[in-house]
């Protein structure tokens, strides 16, 4: 059991590394000391990292979102340990992890990914992918991920604009951003040719299912709002997660 206690740290510090990441990049732009959302007072690090995580300033704790990402990674490390990422390895495989949960946080809370944050993913993609497909396969991948998304992102924009002219009034809230177009195309850079196209076919059934569960839970509770758009990079990433950590387990339930 005492094998496990320096990969259960290791998980809480790269947890505690995507907390940090998607506290301060959203706001700043730019890697700071802690502060608070809420008053914007800055938090020593001791009570950032541990205890009792709540703003000096005025008091306001930490959300549930820094446990949830912190326990996730730590079990993550865990099974990583115990079943590491095909040809990636422990390492690739949760350095990419801590990647992909960067961009799945802040996609969640702020409906954007953050073109540093893609910048860094295309240059860490081209590497993964080049080691595992070779440069040609990656470069494809790469293409096919943005063009693909690309065209979505204009088709959606062409809708847009044509219920804005038959509403009469404008709808902002729309289902792509050019940030999902930047993380296709990374994530065609890390699935090569022809794994990007299984990876999109992935994201669009899991993006379905997650669609059509929000829909009847807010028609339930009354609260649905029609064109409210939902962040789609976590859709993405769960895609290429499956092909990357589930490879296996897939090919399996295909067979």
């Amino acid at each position: 059991m005492l094998i496990y206690l320096p990969i259960i740290l290791l998980g809480w510090a790269v947890g505690a590394l995507v907390n940090y990441l998607s506290d301060v990049l959203p706001w700043k732009r730019r890697l700071t000391k802690p502060f608070c959302i809420h008053c914007q007072a800055p938090i020593p690090w001791s009570n950032y990292m541990f205890w009792p995580r709540r703003c000096p300033g005025c008091a306001k704790r930490r959300g549930w979102r820094a446990w949830c990402v912190e326990i996730f990674y730590v079990v993550s490390a865990v099974l990583l340990w115990n079943s590491p990422a095909e040809k990636l390895g422990y390492w690739g495989g949760l350095f990419l992890l801590a990647y992909f949960g960067l961009v799945v946080v802040v996609d969640m809370e702020f409906k954007l990914i953050l073109h540093p944050v893609s910048i860094f993913g295309a240059v860490v993609g081209l590497g993964i992918g080049i080691y595992l497909h070779g440069w040609q396969y990656t470069l494809i991948g790469g293409v096919v991920g943005y063009g693909s998304m690309y065209a979505l992102y204009v088709l959606g924009a062409g809708l847009l604009w044509l219920v804005n002219r038959m509403r009469g009034q404008k709808v902002d809230d729309v289902a792509l951003g050019f940030g999902d177009v930047n993380l296709s195309g990374i994530l065609g850079l890390i699935l090569g040719w022809p794994g990007i196209g299984l990876g999109l076919i992935l994201a669009i059934f899991i993006a379905g299912a997650v669609s059509l569960v929000y829909l009847l839970v807010m028609l339930a509770l009354r609260k649905y709002r029609l064109f409210a758009a939902i962040p789609y990079g976590p859709f993405l990433i769960a895609g290429a997660m499956v092909l990357i950590y589930f490879r296996e387990a897939l090919q399996t339930l295909i067979k």
